[in-house]
């Protein structure tokens, strides 16, 4: 049976289609997540690391526009997430954008956008337990326990939430999100009391001095800027969480739209305004890498505890990501699972109605950054953050193509645009395509760093391609089972 045929016999079934989930993956999940759940998990997949800490060092090697390259990326992110927040309107789906792709791209197009999302946040998992381990060193009375023991304690006590129940997992993001927003607001209100009041940071007065005195808003030119957009991208995955999140979630049509439109204004008021600040109070070149940037200004000003306080926010944030991605993976394993696209035991639920195979199988790549933690605990961070940040690169891509098509569709009369609509399209895909492409592509400039990770792209490339032609007897098979389905 052709692609074409299933497709055609699902637009002709319009009626069964109603009656029968359109993704199988998407059958036997509760709906426990609340409007607050959903809302605050839209902002903790805005807020993470890499404000936290990441940008202590962006801003040392970029200097105050990296607030630009924030504001830049911020834009084409809510362009990502609005187009898939009208697709999970058109069709909720806890296989989210992967049951998107198999939809308008086909299976293939499904079996890509999937392992590459997996192997994001399976990588990012790694990342984060890496992070969990360090930022846990920071204590005197952790330092004497191993990175790779810690990592491990930190996968055991996300994964046993993530096991729980979904309303678990909702309330934890939940109680994290607050936890980063309160600090950022309680950040920001001494940021601006110091500037309204004149205060000395180091020995020097805060304000836009600041920046003009040492170099201006590109104190070492373009080039810097342009490499960090990389890692600006990074900060914002988890964007498509709300995506996931909708599948589970008794009124996505009220819950999705507001998500949605408040990461606009999150990501000005946060990102962008917190580095406009940390930059208006000290030089980039205070700020390091190994540092938050918000402990180096509480520490200047004299603030006791600060190093403590931030910390524990940081340790917050990791955990919260770490929590995220076993979330998603789970779900979104279950969809390519009954495809026949992953491992059949990855369509697994638990009583609590739990996709606990595919949660398991994240697992247990994070288990291999355990090892990663024991053998080269110094370059564990950084090997993995560069294959993730393929993986999320290729989901938004992903994405945008698959809204483009379904725009397509709709002016053919095949498919009804919600109200809820992403503007400007199809020239917004394309400019966010094509943005996501050159930052890319410019990623060649940074030898370090973006050069190795681009040369990783023949290697994933090769092994999606061996994967499909070693699953495309069991793919084909259930697309056969789901048309048999469809038209009986």
């Amino acid at each position: 049976m052709s692609k074409d045929a299933v497709n055609t016999a699902a637009v002709a079934s319009h009626q069964d289609v109603a009656r029968t989930p359109a993704d199988a993956g998407d059958a036997g999940y509760s709906k426990d997540l609340k409007a607050r759940h959903v809302n605050m998990i839209a902002i903790g997949g805005a807020i993470g690391t890499g404000l936290f800490l990441g940008a202590g060092g962006r801003l040392h090697n970029a200097g105050p526009a990296l607030a630009l390259a924030y504001l830049v990326c911020g834009v084409f992110a809510f362009f990502v997430v609005r187009a898939l927040g009208e697709l999970v309107l058109y069709r909720p789906s806890s296989g989210s954008f992967v049951s998107y792709a198999r939809e308008f791209l086909g299976e293939k197009g499904a079996y890509v956008a999937g392992w590459m999302y997996f192997l994001n946040w399976s990588t990012t998992g790694i990342a984060d337990i890496t992070a969990i381990a360090l930022y846990t060193h920071y204590w005197s009375f952790f330092t004497s326990i191993p990175q790779w023991m810690l990592a491990l304690v930190a996968l055991a006590v996300v994964l046993a939430v993530n096991l729980i129940s979904v309303k678990i997992f909702g309330e934890m993001e939940f109680w994290f999100a607050i936890i980063k927003v309160a600090t950022l607001v309680s950040f920001m209100f001494v940021g601006i009391f110091l500037l309204a009041t004149q205060h000395k940071v180091d020995g020097q007065t805060p304000g836009l001095s600041v920046i003009s005195d040492h170099g201006g808003v590109f104190p070492h030119g373009m080039m810097p800027v342009v490499l960090v957009m990389q890692g600006v991208i990074f900060a914002y995955a988890a964007l498509e969480l709300v995506g996931v999140a909708a599948g589970e979630t008794a009124e996505p049509e009220k819950v999705v739209p507001r998500a949605v439109n408040s990461i606009m204004w999150r990501v000005g008021l946060f990102y962008v305004g917190s580095v406009v600040l940390l930059a208006l109070l000290l030089p980039g070149s205070v700020y390091s890498g190994d540092e938050s940037p918000f402990v180096t200004v509480l520490s200047k000003i004299g603030v006791q505890g600060a190093g403590d306080v931030m910390n524990l926010v940081v340790l917050t944030a990791a955990m919260s990501s770490l929590n995220s991605g076993l979330y998603s993976t789970g779900r979104i394993l279950r969809s390519m699972a009954m495809a026949g696209s992953a491992p059949k035991f990855t369509a697994r639920m638990n009583r609590s109605q739990v996709p606990y195979g595919g949660i398991l199988l994240t697992c247990a790549v994070c288990v291999l950054g355990v090892g990663l933690n024991y053998l080269v605990p110094s370059q564990a961070f950084e090997i993995v953050l560069n294959v993730a940040s393929l993986g999320i690169i290729s989901t938004w891509v992903i994405i945008m193509i698959c809204h483009l098509i379904f725009v397509r569709r709709a002016k053919a009369g095949l498919v009804t645009r919600p109200s809820f609509r992403l503007p400007g399209s199809p020239v917004t895909e394309i400019v966010t395509v094509a943005f996501l492409v050159a930052v890319l592509g410019l990623m060649w400039n940074d030898p370090e760093v973006g050069r190795k990770t681009l040369l990783l792209i023949p290697v994933v490339a090769v092994m999606l391609v061996g994967g499909w032609f070693a699953l495309r007897r069991r793919i084909e098979t259930a697309t056969d089972q789901g048309l048999d389905n469809l038209t009986k």
